[in-house]
């Protein structure tokens, strides 16, 4: 089993620096039945170290996150579980309970807004944080956050909030590092977590990182793969993967046995800012927009 890391969360909670995730190649069209094949992954993801979980209502995998769990054995107590709400923005509560349902669990440790993309005020936006906060101070989720929040959005949650997310998933690579975001979720102790950590290789090549990455490599005798995700982990933000193959998990586990320089880091961040590169949401923002 992996030792995998974690950090803590403003609200006293420790969430793992290293998820599994049950989206992007995994998505399934409503009213599809169950994918067995996901549910032997994530059985075999679990069954290899991984505890933190990654679902979301949009994705349709929640039964299948659910059936995982329940077959593989281990105690709920070692798994920490996200979803999120987005379908269901209109009736929030109604959501988690269905999401609750669907993944046979009586809690989540992360219930999240998938995106503020369906909010047409603040007013609209805050009425939903406080169904949040709700939800949290019934027990049914540990930790309650937000996703693909700019500033703009945390400001206006955080002006009437009495419980602050307690975190950001976010698009994150070299490519695209929000860097007033990460200044203001700092101020505001609000914890960074990366999907799309390995855009720069899977989607964004040829780049300029293309060398730095491959030279690292070599150097750690690690994958590329490996150095994107550590870049990452060594910088405090959980980075979020997912993949059908055993190789490719055990791969990206082997990213929790070595650490890069700080240097590294820094020669990391400085040849991805010279591209910019957005994998997901390109409709939500104008192309010359890479905060």
């Amino acid at each position: 089993m992996a030792n995998i890391p974690s950090i803590k969360l403003k609200d006293g909670n420790s969430i793992p620096l290293l998820g599994f995730g049950t989206g992007t190649a995994w998505y399934k069209p409503a009213g599809a039945g169950l994918d067995q094949t996901l549910v032997e992954s994530l059985k075999t993801a679990i069954k290899l170290g991984y505890t933190h979980l990654d679902g979301a209502e949009t994705y349709g995998t929640e039964p299948e996150l659910g059936q995982a769990i329940k077959d593989s054995g281990v105690h709920r107590s070692s798994l920490f579980v996200t979803t999120k709400v987005w379908q269901g923005m209109s009736d929030i509560p109604a959501s988690f309970e269905d999401s609750l349902k669907k993944l046979q669990l009586e809690y989540v440790d992360l219930y999240l807004i998938h995106a503020p993309y369906k909010f047409n005020s603040d007013t609209e936006l805050q009425a939903a944080w406080k169904n949040m906060e709700a939800i949290k101070a019934s027990g049914r989720a540990k930790s309650i956050g937000v996703s693909n929040y700019l500033p703009v959005h945390l400001k206006a949650t955080l002006a009437t909030a009495k419980e602050p997310p307690a975190i950001n998933q976010i698009e994150f690579h070299p490519y695209l590092q929000h860097p007033q975001l990460l200044v203001f979720q700092k101020e505001h102790d609000i914890a960074i977590s990366a999907y799309g950590p390995l855009t720069a290789i899977t989607k964004a090549k040829p780049g300029p990182l293309d060398s730095v990455y491959a030279e690292l490599a070599k150097k750690y005798g690690k994958t590329e793969g490996e150095i994107a995700l550590r870049w990452c982990i060594d910088q405090g933000i959980v980075a979020i993967t997912t993949t059908g193959k055993e190789d490719r998990m055990k791969e990206y586990l082997n990213a929790l046995t070595f650490k890069l320089t700080a240097e590294e880091i820094k020669e990391i961040s400085t040849k991805g800012s010279e591209k910019n590169f957005r994998g997901f949401w390109k409709a939500k923002f104008a192309e010359d927009d890479w905060e």
